[in-house]
């Protein structure tokens, strides 16, 4: 607060120079200091264009460091002072000799420099530059990366990283002693990585993947939840991260998480929930082949599985997994119904459901679980009575 307020009276005394200095100086030109007195309408500069300054426009985005140029906090200063204080300030400026305003331009422009808020980039530049000093202190180092933590989740600002070689410093952290390194560059790495190709492509080809699905084999859940977080951000709707993760045994390692119970939740969550988004991309991809691993029944009853789960989470994430798989071509009605139980898994279902939906609560939502339930159980009789036409 203390910089805000040093920064809100530096402006305030640099929009009186202004005023007052305009009322002298008409020729629209910079100060030996580099600061620009405007007496006309700049082209491009969408204030003046306007017509008037919108006091809305640069409020918290400004302060924080959304201001890009002297100019632009000049507009602010001016929309947020007093007219009365501001014009008897003015007199006053105008009594000083030019030796004096020239100097206390020169105060003012070493203040604002020195209040001067970094970019996004120029944050991220910081951050990077300190991970690769060795001498880095833990504390530190946590410290640079929560803080790119942060800067990263923006779209843009996520490939300013990858243009900075922020990727490949961020995977090299994958590999430190420190589990919370490791954690948060994994989070780093899937929130960079989501719904975005451009980072999804330079993080395949620096190897990101591989390294991140050996860490989800660690003991550590909080580090291994974060690992598949980014594992799942890289490869989805990524047909080339999608063909790498089962080339890395991506389906062994799903089998794995969805068929031990002793899995933490979240992992298994998530794993789940990677199954029921992997299946719906081979269903967009009509002319590719279905992966053998979709119609393994062992997975499939894995699947199933989960909807014995007390987690109703869990068992919405499973339900829409197996949505999806029923509308595979290869996957076979009988191999749902009596290797998996899913007829006997719905029905337990529906009565969990109907309990739940006593509960005030839980209402809304159990009814959209149940919604889904019954989505399931039609496609499942579809298929099972399209499999019942089929001659023998």
């Amino acid at each position: 607060m203390a910089r805000i307020s040093a920064l809100l009276a530096s402006l305030l005394l640099f929009t009186v120079m202004a005023v007052a200095t305009s009322s002298v100086e008409r020729e629209n030109k910079s100060s030996s200091f580099g600061l620009f007195w405007s007496t006309a309408k700049e082209e491009g500069d969408p204030l003046h264009n306007t017509g008037q300054a919108d006091d809305s426009a640069a409020t918290a985005d400004d302060i924080d460091g959304g201001f890009s140029t002297l100019e632009g906090m000049l507009q602010w200063a001016i929309g947020h002072s007093d007219p009365v204080k501001l014009k008897e300030k003015a007199q006053d400026v105008q009594r000083l000799s030019p030796l004096e305003l020239r100097q206390r331009q020169l105060e003012i422009q070493e203040l604002m420099e020195k209040l001067k808020m970094p970019s996004d980039a120029q944050l991220m530049q910081i951050a990077l530059d300190d991970l690769q000093n060795l001498s880095l202190s833990l504390e530190d180092r946590h410290r640079a990366l929560e803080e790119l933590l942060i800067l990263v989740e923006p779209i843009d600002n996520a490939n300013d990283m990858c243009k900075l070689g922020g990727l490949g410093v961020i995977i090299r952290e994958l590999d430190h002693s420190d589990s919370d390194v490791r954690k948060i560059s994994a989070w780093i790495l899937g929130k960079a990585s989501q719904n975005n190709p451009y980072v999804q492509k330079q993080a395949l080809e620096l190897g990101a993947l591989a390294t991140l699905m050996k860490m989800v084999n660690s003991s550590s859940a909080d580090e291994a939840t974060k690992a598949f977080y980014a594992v799942s951000a890289l490869i989805r709707n990524n047909m080339a991260g999608q063909q790498l993760f089962f080339a890395e045994a991506g389906d062994k390692m799903l089998q794995d998480i969805l068929s031990s119970p002793s899995v933490d939740i979240r992992l298994r969550r998530k794993a789940v929930f990677l199954v029921g988004d992997l299946v719906e991309c081979q269903l967009e991809k009509v002319d590719k082949t279905e992966m053998p691993f979709f119609s393994n029944r062992l997975f499939l009853k894995s699947v199933v599985d989960l909807t014995a789960s007390s987690d109703l989470d869990l068992q919405e994430k499973a339900l829409v997994a197996i949505k999806n798989l029923l509308q595979l071509k290869t996957t076979e009605a009988m191999v749902f119904e009596e290797f998996c139980r899913l007829g006997e898994a719905l029905e337990r279902i529906k009565k969990q459901l109907e309990n739940l939906m006593l509960e005030d609560d839980h209402r809304e939502y159990v009814t959209d679980v149940e919604s889904l339930r019954k989505e399931v159980e039609r496609a499942f009789q579809a298929k099972l009575e399209n499999a019942r036409a089929v001659p023998t």
